[in-house]
């Protein structure tokens, strides 16, 4: 999400309210070939005509449940539970299951809990309990959950969190590579191992529900979010939607266990495919942007991946993205937006691929839909919209919504398919029998077991580019010289949504560097930050290049970013490799970076992507514990102006393809 939303971010930074849309600056069935079938008939699909309104009864003043109420027998399927609940909802309770509210703007008054009747709540990126500890924050959660319980019905609180790279908000939490590093390693089991952690980790402390994975397909590197994506093909972001049983578990009983989480693939769809500079919030250049494409094109890239998670993975919700589509068929020059997209929400996703989940809208998304914030409510409701995450505008978006219902402008039929959408995750959480913090697995965050899956991740990551004479693997007992600042800041190696929003340099969460990594392999070390300390004596130099954190359209190139290297690292390069025998290079970033100039300098390349907290398993494959065997899950342009540039293009001459990694044998040491 954004603080952002979410994957499209959530609310990044507590501290950073997302400004008003005129002011922004940032704003279980099988797969198998009925994918393919499916995907084809979707090129074909046209807008649907808007549904007739209906103007809802008045409703009685209620009284509260009985203990025997059918929706509270958890014997019960879960659509006799909703039916019964849904048949004693009043449109007040009803609008409120919709509303998810920031925890900045309830936390003063939780009592707005109860009183708008508050489906869910989040945390924005940043937004965190005082004490931000795992305790801290079931304490939190569990606070907001009594507020729920106190309405009527009792129905159950809904926390999402973005613990898109591990329960990254939680300073002591494992913190996993980003999925860019995932697609190149290719280990879909991996990827449903590091995800069970990251579910175990985010509910012991409260959030039932993650908005991930991303199952974006990048296009184009300039992209800010790049590195949230396993890659440019749909074909390899599927391979690793493992990652939804990983949060969810393998069968639709295993989300009442402790574990387990509610996932959300995102952000729904082409996201990862505007064109560069078609941006109208702030100052960003492509995230939020238009795709301007053709149905059929758009369905086979874009939203494929959507159809896997749905059909094969029974995903529990869905984020919209910000961005908007443009179809070419129709006559470029007519984008609408993802949030207001009837045809691609209810036509074709709930349509045509049979999702039975709900759509979550990212950080105050609705508020980018042309019109008034009437219309803008009434559009996205009618849209296909489920549950609205309104950070810092909840009353108004009840009064609003309640409004166009009793207008007739929103059909209650549309009201009671998302009430019931939304009540059936709560079901199927078990959040009703058990709606407090199981704490039974707080002793495992950030635990050696945890750590160690990490750590093998990191290695599997790896993609070495080049190896001139065998560079690489290390001997253990080289004399080391470490060049570089992302060699020894943990903030930098982990990235973005990590903390906060944007993340941060410097020694901000537990873990181990490269640094150190390199320092458990070799006591023979010399770290010199600028390269500035004496080489003489060191039979390999290390120069750590590349990136300091950033977050969505904040990381656009053109928005204070480049795909170059920064003066300092190509004066690293130049030091080092100029100076000693064997230079290696490590790129610790979230996309590749332009090396053009300086690749005959080099004796060895490593991609080393965004590791998180465990820098020492980059340390392991370049001492050969671990074997180099991860490929690139992107092409890796010649010049930033070479972008966008993806496999399968007409002319396509990268300065190494996708899928390209060089092998290393385990244990080999030149």
């Amino acid at each position: 999400m954004t603080p952002g939303p979410a994957c499209g971010p959530p609310g990044r930074a507590a501290s950073r309210k997302r400004p008003r849309r005129d002011d922004l600056r940032h704003p279980h069935r099988r797969a198998g070939t009925r994918i393919g079938r499916t995907l084809v008939a979707l090129a074909t699909i046209t807008a649907l005509p808007s549904a007739a309104a209906a103007q809802p009864a008045l409703a009685t003043t209620p009284s509260a449940a009985p203990a025997d109420a059918p929706y509270l027998d958890q014997r019960l399927p879960v659509p006799k539970r909703v039916d019964d609940l849904l048949g004693r909802m009043t449109l007040e309770e009803k609008v409120g299951q919709m509303t998810q509210a920031e925890r900045g703007a309830v936390d003063g008054d939780r009592d707005q809990i109860t009183e708008l009747r508050l489906g869910s709540v989040l945390s924005g990126g940043g937004s965190v309990p005082a004490d931000n500890t795992p305790a801290g924050w079931a304490d939190m959660v569990d606070a907001y959950q009594a507020k729920a319980l106190a309405t009527r019905l009792r129905i159950p609180l809904l926390y999402g969190i973005d613990s898109v790279h591990g329960h990254g908000n939680l300073v002591g939490a494992t913190v996993f590579p980003h999925n860019i590093g995932m697609g190149a390693a290719r280990n879909p089991g991996l990827v449903r191992e590091m995800q069970a952690i990251t579910a175990k980790e985010t509910r012991a402390t409260g959030p039932q529900w993650i908005f991930g994975p991303c199952v974006c397909v990048v296009r184009d590197l300039r992209w800010g979010r790049s590195y949230e994506a396993y890659g440019e093909t749909p074909e390899l972001v599927e391979e690793m939607e493992t990652g939804i049983e990983g949060f969810q578990g393998r069968r639709p009983s295993d989300m009442r266990k402790p574990e387990h989480v509610l996932a959300t693939v995102k952000h729904y769809a082409g996201d990862g495919d505007t064109v560069f500079g078609s941006s109208t919030t702030g100052d960003y250049t492509i995230d939020q942007g238009v795709t301007v494409t053709d149905r059929r094109t758009f369905m086979k890239t874009n939203v494929a991946p959507y159809v896997t998670a749905v059909r094969k993975y029974g995903v529990g919700s869905v984020m919209p993205s910000f961005s908007s589509v443009d179809w070419k068929e129709d006559g470029v020059g007519n984008p609408v937006k993802m949030h207001a997209h009837k045809e691609l929400l209810t036509g074709v996703l709930k349509g045509q691929i049979g999702f039975e989940g709900f759509v979550i809208s990212d950080w105050a998304a609705i508020q980018q839909i042309p019109g008034d914030y009437a219309t803008q409510v009434r559009t996205s409701v009618n849209a296909g919209v489920d549950m609205f995450m309104e950070p810092y505008s909840a009353p108004q978006f009840v009064e609003t919504l309640l409004a166009e219902v009793r207008a007739g402008r929103v059909p209650m039929s549309r009201i009671d398919d998302a009430v019931g959408r939304i009540l059936a995750a709560k079901f199927r959480l078990g959040l009703f029998e058990r709606p407090y913090t199981d704490r039974r697995y707080a002793s495992t965050i950030g635990s050696p077991a945890h750590r160690a899956v990490a750590r093998r991740a990191v290695a599997e990551s790896q993609v070495l580019l080049k190896n001139r004479g065998q560079a690489l693997p290390l001997k253990r007992n080289a004399d080391v010289y470490v060049a570089g600042v992302n060699a020894d800041d943990i903030g930098n190696q982990a990235g973005g949504w990590t903390v906060t929003w944007q993340g941060q340099s410097g020694d901000i969460i537990p873990g181990t560097t490269i640094l150190d990594g390199i320092r458990q392999y070799t006591g023979d070390v010399t770290y010199s930050a600028d390269a500035s300390a004496p080489t003489s004596g060191s039979d390999v130099g290390v120069v750590v290049v590349g990136e300091t954190p950033y977050a969505e359209g904040v990381g656009d190139v053109g928005n204070g970013h480049t795909l170059n290297l920064s003066d300092a690292d190509r004066a690293n390069i130049d030091r080092v490799c100029g100076a000693i025998e064997t230079c290696v290079v490590l790129d610790v970033a979230g996309r590749p970076q332009i090396v053009t100039d300086r690749l005959s300098k080099m004796d060895a390349f490593v991609m080393s992507w965004l590791p998180g907290s465990e820098g020492a398993g980059v340390a392991d494959v370049l001492f050969g514990k671990r074997p180099f065997q991860g490929r690139l899950p992107v092409s890796w342009p010649r010049s930033e102006d070479q972008e966008p540039i993806n496999v399968g293009d007409r002319e396509y001459d990268p300065l190494f393809p996708y899928g390209y990694g060089l092998r290393t044998r385990r244990g080999h040491h030149h």
